[in-house]
């Protein structure tokens, strides 16, 4: 009698614990994988989690599965009885990446970087012959991929196939490419002869081949250079628009040195043309008021070789 009774006890458990182990049905869900799995369709899946039920819908879609239908795929891969929790039917909703005109662009830049196209400091404006419609793609790390992609630099023309995830067939694209490149504009309005400093300048986009046919400076050949002319805010700088600063400029009071052994000599002076360090310039000696050919060695400095004092002297 003890012994029938802890039987049944025993048995009474293990039915318990059955029935808490049983998969319960889920509600709504959301699938990222082309086939609703058991573990996506019920909690407690247990060993049949990875078993396929049936396909998912396409994605960025919803479809409704019925009761019933669950109940039949369940059966058919030997999942007995589970939980509905009331349902009678459960909303599937497979997640979606979106590919679009801008990530369509932004895969064919890729390519072009991929082949030495596209460098440091260039970008590229594409334009597609036709409007691309928003395209739900499957949900994986990279929904759209190039198969091919031909493009022209003499025209900018392009044709491309872009394999898209979730979808049997590739699609094909074409349109224009106009390859950018980043060129200094000022960001002010400045006289002839200021030096350019980093905050005087920014980088913008041009097309290339407006680039190619003017010319375009690099940042290190502007920044601590001198405008050649007075400049506006907003203007491009080719190479011909700075030079280096003038050392001594027209009309600076200077010292003229005159060097002969130990000796040094010192003068006043006014420079009459302008010249950058270790180049020639005339110089007004302010003592006798002549005009003399110099050097000039520094800020305020110019110096007066002995050949140069016996043409025309101190």
């Amino acid at each position: 009698m003890i012994l029938r009774s802890a039987i049944a006890a025993i048995a009474s458990v293990l039915l318990a614990s059955a029935a808490l182990a049983a998969p319960a049905l889920k509600g709504d869900i959301i699938v990222n994988a082309a086939v609703v799995t058991v573990g996506d369709m019920f909690d407690d899946a247990g060993l049949s989690a990875e078993d396929a039920l049936f396909r998912a819908p396409k994605p960025g879609t919803t479809g409704t599965v019925s009761l019933a239908d669950i109940q039949s795929a369940a059966a058919r891969i030997g999942l007995g009885g589970f939980d509905a929790r009331g349902l009678d039917a459960v909303n599937v909703r497979r997640a979606a990446a979106i590919v679009d005109e801008t990530a369509l662009a932004d895969l064919i830049n890729a390519d072009l970087v991929s082949r030495g196209i596209l460098t440091a400091g260039m970008s590229a404006n594409t334009m597609f012959t036709t409007p691309i419609k928003t395209i739900n793609a499957e949900n994986v790390e990279q929904p759209a991929t190039v198969i091919s992609l031909r493009y022209l630099p003499g025209t900018g023309a392009f044709s491309a196939r872009i394999a898209i995830a979730g979808q049997d067939n590739p699609i094909d694209v074409s349109g224009t490419i106009e390859l950018m490149i980043d060129a200094p504009h000022l960001t002010g309005s400045f006289a002839a002869g200021t030096v350019l400093t980093a905050a005087d300048v920014v980088l913008r986009p041009i097309p290339l081949r407006y680039a190619e046919s003017t010319g375009v400076a690099q940042l290190d050949q502007i920044v601590g250079k001198a405008l050649t002319r007075q400049s506006r805010e907003g203007m491009m700088l080719k190479p011909s628009d700075v030079a280096v600063p003038f050392t001594v400029a027209k009309n600076d009071l200077v010292t003229i040195y005159f060097r002969s052994g130990p000796m040094t000599l010192t003068v006043k002076g006014q420079a009459v043309t302008s010249a950058t360090i270790g180049a020639p310039l005339q110089v007004l000696n302010l003592m006798s008021r002549r005009v003399i050919s110099a050097t000039a060695i520094a800020a305020g400095a110019v110096e007066v070789t002995p050949a140069a004092l016996t043409l025309a002297g101190l």
